[in-house]
């Protein structure tokens, strides 16, 4: 939970490196020659390294079992190829891998027996290999390692500029892209032309079915968040981030007898966890509503524990604070999340696919197209503004209780506005990590 900014560009650079490998070794396996699966030019997969900054980041400091580690690496491998899947997807028309052959598959973008093959080898990673990986940087002298590092970023933005522009050459921009192109490679005609070759020649034999023919543009719909659309998912955030806030205020009354605020924000009453696991669990699960509720208990269970104990750790990195701590409570992990409340979320992932979403979903899609759209639009100003004023009212109030006094205008207001009194009303769980 150490780790320097600079170290993790490096492990970011290392893993999609080797996860580059791993991709050509499974197609060499796979369709027995040689196949640049990786969607950049260069020899990196993206995605892996991600996938293995955030398992560092967020459990490298777990010792309390491997198969807590395996099972941690795997949620967040799933989740993060899931993603990556569906924005493919949405923004080529076309599936860049498909898993619907395999059992206990989610939209054909993810399944499990891969995301236990990726938690399985991402744990194996960080118990076995990683420490290796960490001597060497730090063995590394830090000047030519960040010389280093800027011509890797800049290479690999110039790459990803680049493959974007020939992706989108083939479905909707010809002359444009092809002349964006030039201009990047700034050599010749025939450099640029060899570049858009080389890449749409790759692309086309790694996924023979992405094709100019079969991307389509989708059209429009006069019902308002048909579907689960971006504004259904920032109405369905709004909504659950308020409840799920009043469902822990009950829970807390009920079982301790004692009403205090369970808000994630200054102004009003939301719970940012809450919110955003809802549109997590409904991007997932949302087509599979008719699955037995075993399914989806058990993917809530797993998930939801995994999504709690991420945020645990992330809110302790960024503001110094831990907002929960279950170490009181039997079969607990760190103190971040126990058995019994990963429960409660696959019992609410089954109400919510189940009873929940299908009637918030049609509410939502009768409120008039234009009105909607703008609210959606407020709705999103509105919780940006108030989680950046929260984090530096936070932020303020770990560095009063550490006793540093406020040095401008800015900090002196939050003082005044966000004073101690306030933020333990607000915050009465908070723990202020000194």
């Amino acid at each position: 939970m150490n780790m320097s900014f600079y170290q993790l560009i490096w492990y970011f650079f290392i893993y999609g490196f080797f996860g580059w490998c791993l991709e050509i070794v499974y197609g060499a396996i796979r369709q027995k020659h040689f196949l640049n699966r990786g969607f950049l030019n260069g020899p990196l997969c993206p995605i892996y390294g991600i996938c293995m900054v955030a398992c560092l980041t967020f459990f490298s400091s777990l010792e309390e079992g491997f198969l807590f580690l395996i099972i941690g690496c795997g949620v967040i491998a799933t989740i993060l190829e899931f993603f990556a899947g569906a924005i493919l997807e949405r923004l080529f028309q076309k599936k860049w891998w498909d898993y619907s052959d395999y059992k206990y598959t989610i939209g054909g973008y993810v399944c499990l027996p891969i995301s236990a093959l990726w938690g399985l080898l991402a744990a194996l990673t960080l118990r076995y290999f990683h420490p290796l990986i960490h001597t060497l940087i730090e063995k590394f002298p830090v000047l030519p390692g960040r010389i280093l590092l800027i011509i890797a970023v800049i290479i690999l933005a110039a790459d990803g500029l680049s493959v974007m522009g020939i992706v989108f050459h083939v479905q909707k921009y010809d002359n444009r892209v092809e002349a964006m192109a030039k201009g990047m490679n700034k050599i010749s005609n025939r450099l640029g032309r060899a570049i858009f070759t080389r890449i749409q020649r790759r692309m086309t034999k790694a996924y023979p079915a992405l094709t100019a023919a079969e991307l389509s543009s989708s059209t429009s719909s006069a019902v308002f968040a048909e579907g689960c659309s971006f504004h259904k998912l920032v109405w369905l955030f709004m909504i659950s981030a308020f409840l799920g806030d009043i469902i822990e205020m009950i829970f807390c009354y009920v079982t301790s007898g004692v009403l205090m605020s369970r808000s994630s924000v200054v102004y009003g009453t939301f719970s940012i966890v809450w919110g955003l696991g809802v549109v997590v669990l409904t991007m997932m699960l949302h087509k599979y509503r008719d699955r037995e509720d075993r399914y989806i208990f058990l993917f809530g269970t797993v998930v939801g524990g995994a999504y709690e104990y991420i945020c645990s750790v992330f809110t302790e990195l960024v503001f110094g604070t831990v907002f929960w701590d279950y170490s009181k409570i039997p079969f607990n992990l760190g103190g971040r999340i126990n058995l019994l409340y990963c429960f409660f979320w696959g019992v609410a992932a089954v109400v919510w696919i189940k009873i929940i979403y299908p009637f918030l979903s049609g509410l939502i899609e009768r409120i008039p197209k234009k009105a909607g759209s703008v609210l959606s639009y407020c709705f999103l100003m509105f919780m940006a503004v108030n989680i950046v004023v929260s984090g530096a009212a936070l932020g303020r109030y770990a560095e009063r209780k550490s006793g540093v006094p406020a040095k401008n205008s800015i900090e002196v207001m939050l003082d005044d506005r966000f004073h101690d009194q306030r933020m333990e009303r607000i915050y009465p769980n908070a723990i202020v990590k000194q």
